[in-house]
């Protein structure tokens, strides 16, 4: 086919190479055939490749989003809709330069849905055996993030994470909402998308993904004030984060909130400096008549290639007297890009000799005094007004989101955690993991918590924090026996007042009062003003209570 000649997209290439600097395996999720028969039930093709991307980014893979996918095809010249055969997936995979596809489809069972999925070693041209899994319709998440961890554990059998907690990690997740939000992203009707994502966080005010699809309609409609409210709803351990806090700047900035839009702004430069967020931090902050220069030249030299960068500040350096420097940047920008109209007319500005305004005698009326029948006028050039205007211009704010250098900034980013836990000392190495961990755990990121426990653990098995943690991602993933085998060996190892409130949690749970009463003696013994602890005891007072 003729496409496959074609080179492979510049924002695709930068995807995949900055997924394979830290290691990671590039995979492409296909969205899977309906074989079902009903055009109703078309949507679960784009919801089967959103959930097990979702998840094997959690699980640490590097799989290409939907916009990679998206723009690639365009690119390649296919609809969107395609529906490529498993050979054409094949050659489309290559193109992509992806190490690895998933195909798949889906069947209705009765009231039920059957998923199957295989892996495809493009490289090595095989294709795995194919993995399934089924259960109702109504938890069709579940059923494929079960897959999502079948086909982990094909792609890396040591791979330690439990079913269970690929399976929690969607279990707040209504699946009307989750229905709503794939009708509103692949709608091509903008109101219609606009309404089925409303419904979607309506319904799943948790979802950060529907907020984030949201905030990007509302902010293509200019309605600046909706759209930052709905990038602030996005969960700053999401994969969009910084592209929502990006974005929630350049709302607020255009409704004139500029304080709050200086905030956003620096909150994404603190994790990721970019010459584009420190720029409009700078703006952001000259709005409020407050010094940005020190942040225009972090952004210029950051990119000093970037015109926009050496006109901003010029431009604040003439506002605050430092005329020679802001002329030498003004031309550095007009080397740049010398068709710069605005720019050049700010020179001019700039470089005209001053002269005095002029006076100019106008007629009396009867009865004026004589010394109102002068009047200053502007200096006698053509177009005064427009010229003295040209000569105070704003800084520019950067509109565009470069989530492809984003992502590959994301990545340096983690190659240099990565690097310096490597030179750690393994106790102090596990001890950082096990600290991520906990963070991924108190914002409910279950997977992802137990991925860096995991790892945490085989670097340091004997540590009882680090099994207590495990002990509570498996709790909440509802494996109960994980969580009290991890429980236990975290209390032989060292007792703790939050593995010992895992095991009261248990033991309510299975309605045994008595050895709940057992664990929650031993906490308090260790720390007598646990809230938790104390909370747990009211519990257990009400329900042995009630039972008596």
């Amino acid at each position: 086919m003729l496409f496959l000649s074609i080179a492979v997209p510049a924002r695709a290439q930068a995807s995949t190479e900055a997924g394979r600097a830290v290691g990671g395996r590039i995979l492409l999720v296909l969205p899977f055939d309906n074989r079902t028969g009903q055009p109703s039930l078309e949507w679960i093709r784009e919801a089967s490749a959103e959930i097990l991307t979702s998840r094997l980014a959690a699980a640490g893979f590097s799989p290409m989003s939907r916009a990679d996918r998206r723009y690639a095809l365009d690119h390649l010249g296919l609809p969107q809709g395609f529906h490529p055969s498993r050979a054409t997936s094949l050659k489309l995979a290559e193109t992509l330069d992806a190490d690895s596809i998933i195909v798949g489809s889906y069947v209705t069972d009765g009231a039920g849905i059957v998923a199957e999925a295989q892996l495809v070693d493009v490289p090595h041209l095989r294709m795995s055996e194919a993995v399934t899994a089924r259960g109702e319709m109504r938890s069709l998440v579940a059923v494929f993030d079960s897959l999502a961890w079948k086909l982990t554990r094909q792609l890396d059998p040591g791979f330690k994470a439990s079913e269970e907690t690929f399976v929690a990690a969607d279990s707040g997740l209504r699946l009307d909402a989750f229905e709503q939000y794939i009708r509103g992203i692949t709608e091509p009707d903008q109101p219609e998308r606009l309404r089925r994502l409303n419904q979607s966080v309506a319904l799943s005010p948790e979802f950060s993904p529907a907020w984030m699809a949201l905030g990007r309609e509302e902010y293509a409609g200019k309605q600046y004030e909706q759209a930052a409210a709905a990038f602030a709803k996005v969960g700053g351990n999401d994969a969009d984060a910084l592209e929502a806090g990006f974005y929630r700047g350049l709302s607020l900035f255009f409704s004139g909130d500029y304080p709050h839009a200086q905030e956003a702004f620096a909150g994404v430069a603190r994790l990721l400096p970019l010459a584009e967020v420190l720029n409009n931090e700078g703006v952001a902050l000259a709005r409020q008549a407050k010094d940005g220069i020190p942040l225009f030249r972090q952004a210029m030299g950051a990119d000093p290639n970037e015109a926009d960068y050496h006109f901003n500040l010029a431009v604040s350096l003439q506002r605050h007297g430092d005329k020679a420097e802001a002329l030498t940047e003004l031309a550095q920008c007009l080397r740049l890009h010398p068709n710069d109209s605005e720019a050049r007319a700010v020179q001019r500005a700039w470089t005209k000799p001053e002269k005095p305004a002029t006076a100019k005698l106008v007629p009396a009326k009867p009865g004026t005094a004589p010394a109102a029948q002068l009047a200053a006028v502007a200096p006698v050039e053509a177009g005064g007004l427009d010229e003295d205007a040209k000569a105070d211009p704003l800084e520019r704010i950067e509109r565009g989101f470069d989530a492809v250098a984003f992502h590959q900034a994301a990545i340096m980013v983690e190659q240099v955690d990565a690097s310096r836990l490597d030179q750690l000392a393994p106790r102090e190495r596990a001890q950082k993991l096990s600290a991520q961990a906990h963070e991924y755990l108190d914002h409910g990121l279950l997977l992802e918590a137990e991925r860096l426990y995991q790892a945490a653990v085989a670097v340091d098995p004997k540590s009882a924090a680090i099994h207590a943690g495990l002990a509570e991602v498996h709790e909440r993933s509802g494996d109960a026996k994980a969580a009290r085998k991890e429980a236990v060996t975290s209390l032989e190892l060292m007792p703790s007042v939050d593995a010992y409130l895992v095991m009261v949690r248990l033991e309510i749970a299975a309605n045994h009062f008595y050895e709940a009463q057992q664990h929650l003696t031993a906490a308090l013994q260790i720390d007598p003003q646990d809230k938790a602890a104390l909370e747990l005891r009211k519990q257990i007072e009400a329900k042995d209570g009630m039972k008596k």
